[in-house]
């Protein structure tokens, strides 16, 4: 039997190919950036023949690098940035527009439509989502509206739609030439089309957003053979489809009810492991599938939402031109001892969890002659620390579980300051795992279980190891007082766009 499991890891910055052993370690890994797109303020795109193209090119470098083929893999699992939207017509392979990015606010006046009759929360019951641009319905809806043909195109049942792994499934499996239009339950959950008890396509929300079913794919379990892959991967399984966050979280071992992560990448992601429980939040938190395993029941999450974090250091070094790698903040946040009393809320992309206010734009407070590029640099990663902070306050309130601890995974895990200030800010233990790009991990994860590869949780469970802890060291006094004013400064974004 094949030795190794791969994932493809299509993020929102950069594509990976990871190969993993069954003791969950990392034998070979390729990365590659994509373009971001700005073409106007608040819109944020990605070419998705681009993204494919680096797909191919990860799997065969990650591949080469840890001289394996193809034959050596038991299955291949994706995981993607959610929310992110492709429509692309299915019998030539053509992307209809750019990806529209789960960070892109063009859609607001979608939302502001359909909130017309009903409010943010109209269908929140039934989908576990409030109305706001990050979604994928709204999305597509403008796509519809928007592109020339597009509506018509749709109508002739000429087009297909997709979050990035429908459309990386569907080029994998062949495209044109009999590939699979496919997604799995978390990512169908982030589109505010599917019911969270059918976990079916819903009819009445199809006809709120004016999409037709044709362009739908068929929603999946997150661990099931879809089909075979072609090209470097020819007749391997494609077995596993996980939402990023999801999958961080199945890959955290977080597989017990009350079990939290937190994923530092472009933004921050909190989910909360509710079981076969669908927690409706009153705190502004989303509720989400977790994953679903073949024929077993799904399982649900509490998750915590934030647009920029990582983004807010690479806007540090793109925009401003502060630091000339993402890894150099940490060095210069270090300069000072702290943040000279300047609070940066990055409310680039308006609000997210727990507050979700479209209208928000980012600001710096408390700015005085006294403040430096260092105090600038410290209040971009307390950003960090305190959004993720005000998630965890509404995740307790309407879990009614106390979090003991914080398991922590992504690119940001490995700047001690930061992850120091977050068990501070948490006044909990923040914990990093031996393998911090759980994300990919949990893919691989959930493909072997679907070929046998793995067993069970406890088989996953066993791989699961620490690698470093965080304890809190701050006065507790003294994080209410600075808490109060991140709370302070964030009111100071509300109502920017008129």
């Amino acid at each position: 039997m094949a030795d190794y499991v791969g994932a493809i890891d299509q993020g929102t910055t950069s594509t990976r190919f990871m190969i993993f052993d069954h003791g969950g370690n990392v034998v070979g890994v390729d990365q590659k950036e994509h373009e971001q797109i700005y073409p106007k303020p608040g819109w944020v795109e990605h070419d998705p023949k681009e993204i494919w193209a680096r797909t191919t090119d990860v799997i065969d470098g990650a591949l080469a690098k840890a001289k394996l083929s193809a034959s050596d893999l038991a299955a291949v699992g994706i995981t993607n940035q959610r929310e992110t939207t492709v429509v692309w017509n299915r019998n030539t392979g053509e992307p209809l527009y750019n990806a529209l990015v789960w960070q892109d606010t063009r859609t607001q006046g979608v939302v502001d439509e359909l909130s017309a009759d009903g409010g943010q929360d109209r269908f929140r019951e039934k989908v576990g989502l409030p109305l706001a641009t990050y979604f994928s319905g709204t999305k597509v809806k403008w796509i519809l509206d928007n592109v020339d043909g597009a509506r018509a195109a749709a109508d002739a049942g000429d087009l297909v739609f997709g979050n990035i792994d429908t459309w990386v499934i569907w080029n994998l499996t062949g495209g044109v030439n009999g590939g699979k239009h496919v997604t799995d339950v978390t990512n169908a959950s982030r589109t505010m089309l599917m019911g969270l008890e059918s976990l079916d396509w819903d009819e009445g929300q199809l006809k709120a957003f004016g999409i037709p079913r044709s362009m739908l794919p068929t929603i999946e379990p997150s661990s099931a053979v879809y089909g075979e892959a072609t090209g470097t991967l020819a007749g391997i399984p494609v077995a596993g489809d996980l939402g990023d966050q999801q999958a961080a979280t199945f890959g955290q071992a977080a597989y017990d009810v009350g079990d939290a992560k937190n994923t530092y990448g472009t933004g921050n992601f909190m989910l909360l492991n509710t079981g076969t429980d669908i927690v409706q939040s009153k705190s502004g938190l989303l509720t989400t599938l977790g994953w679903k395993l073949g024929d077993a029941p799904a399982v649900y999450c509490l998750e915590g939402a934030i647009a920029i974090t990582g983004a807010l250091v690479q806007w540090l070094r793109d925009n401003l031109g502060l630091i000339s790698s993402s890894e150099e903040v940490e060095t210069l946040a270090k300069t000072v001892d702290d943040n000279g009393g300047a609070y940066f809320v990055p409310a680039f992309s308006g609000l997210f969890a727990p507050y979700w206010r479209g209208d928000a734009r980012g600001v710096i407070v408390g700015l005085t002659r006294y403040v430096n590029k260092g105090h600038i640099a410290r209040a971009a990663l307390e950003a960090t620390a305190w959004q993720t902070r005000e998630v965890l306050d509404a995740m307790e309130a309407d879990s009614g579980v106390k979090l003991k601890e914080l398991k922590v995974d992504g690119g940001m895990v490995y700047n001690d300051l930061l992850m120091q200030f977050q068990a501070d800010s948490l006044q909990v233990p923040v914990i990093r795992p031996k393998v911090a790009e759980t994300t990919a991990l949990g893919a691989a994860y959930a493909a072997g279980l679907a070929v046998g590869f793995w067993n069970s949780y406890d088989d996953l469970r066993q791989n699961w190891g620490k690698d470093k802890e965080w304890t809190p060291k701050m006065d507790a006094a003294e994080v209410a007082k600075e808490y109060a004013l991140w709370k302070k400064a964030v009111t100071r974004t509300f109502d920017w766009v008129e």
